[in-house]
């Protein structure tokens, strides 16, 4: 009987000591499953994710990343909202009215990514808009939800235009371009570099045959899109999303360093794609929203409170919003990586 306890306690202690060798193992491989939602289809910018996942920087962090293609970077923000993903790339103005219309419902900016917001209006030169008051009493077309649409009222207010007097038109994105060339709209409102390439596509010069206004240069003070996550993931998950934008800003170096690298991780994505015209894309996207003599200082991710409290500010007053939210409901900086790992190398 003695004997019997005996190999009956070895065992179990063996058993112990199996269970604590290979636990941490197997705790260690499993990962935490990332829903995330881009701003759009396959394009260049999507360099900065797909280069950071094929390189394994988020499995590195611990995390079962899944991108999938957006809609546009206004609905990116509704479906982290909505909870069907887990994080988005999107618009950071269209949060800032979410949060005013609707307090408690809106994900939180944690990765400010477009430092210069991309928003413009283009009109033909031929069309005699010259300055933004000749659009009153013109036709302005964009998709429905469209981000630089969304701003329209403050853009307007800052430049002195009766956004009233702007008539309307909503289209599907891949016809904005084809009705401003057809002279069907007067002005299209959109990102600059899908503007900019989609007219190449229909054969206009952007260079020479479009009058371009974009909104940072005409007193809109706010930004681009960020990354955010729901407020219930950030707060049952906040060591991931520490993660990924460590893993982010990896990947945004790389790309910065070695573009062509990172429309290879594109292309991958969708062999179809024109790799000269995606690589353009990324470039202008780096040089038009992500880099900028701000970022240069404070690094990538990060913001001006000063200038985000102005954004918000521009909103409020010009949509007339039922609130004004505090900077803290939208954008969280404490999960950025340290500085010097975001200072542009």
């Amino acid at each position: 009987m003695k004997v019997s306890l005996k190999r009956r306690l070895l065992a179990v202690g063996a058993s112990i000591l199996v269970s604590a060798t290979f636990a941490p193992a197997a705790f260690a491989q499993a990962k935490v499953p990332v829903r995330f939602q881009l701003d759009w289809v396959w394009q260049g910018p999507h360099a900065f994710f797909l280069l950071a996942q094929d390189r394994g920087y988020f499995a590195k962090e611990g995390l079962d990343v899944t991108f999938d293609q957006g809609k546009g970077s206004g609905v990116a923000v509704n479906s982290v909202a909505s909870g069907v993903y887990d994080g988005g790339f999107g618009d950071t103005n269209a949060l800032i009215r979410l949060a005013a219309q609707k307090p408690g419902e809106q994900p939180v900016a944690v990765y400010m990514l477009y430092n210069r917001a991309p928003f413009v209006i283009a009109t033909l030169a031929s069309s005699g808009i010259k300055t933004p008051r000749d659009l009153e009493g013109r036709t302005l077309g964009a998709p429905a939800g469209d981000a630089a649409l969304g701003l329209l009222p403050v853009f307007a207010k800052a430049n002195g235009v009766d956004a009233s007097k702007i008539k309307i038109t909503n289209m599907a994105p891949n016809l904005r371009e084809p009705m401003l060339q057809k002279k069907e709209v007067d002005a299209v409102a959109g990102f600059i570099n899908t503007i900019w390439f989609a007219a190449q596509a229909v054969g206009i010069n952007p260079e020479k045959e479009l009058n371009i206004f974009r909104y940072g240069e005409m007193g809109v003070a706010g930004y681009g899109n960020s990354i955010l996550f729901t407020q219930k993931f950030v707060k049952e998950n906040p060591e991931a999303v520490r993660g990924f934008l460590r893993a982010l800003t990896r990947g945004v170096q790389d790309v910065l360093a070695n573009p062509d690298a990172g429309i290879d991780a594109v292309m991958k994505r969708d062999p179809l794609l024109n790799r000269d015209n995606q690589r353009e894309r990324l470039l202008a996207a780096i040089k038009n929203d992500v880099l900028s003599p701000e970022v240069a200082k404070i690094g990538l991710g990060d913001v001006v409170d000063d200038r985000f409290a102005r954004g918000i500010a521009q909103q409020v007053e010009a949509s007339t919003l039922p609130r004004t939210p505090a900077q803290a409901e939208i954008f969280n900086r404490s999960f950025l990586p340290a500085r010097d790992q975001r200072l542009v190398k």
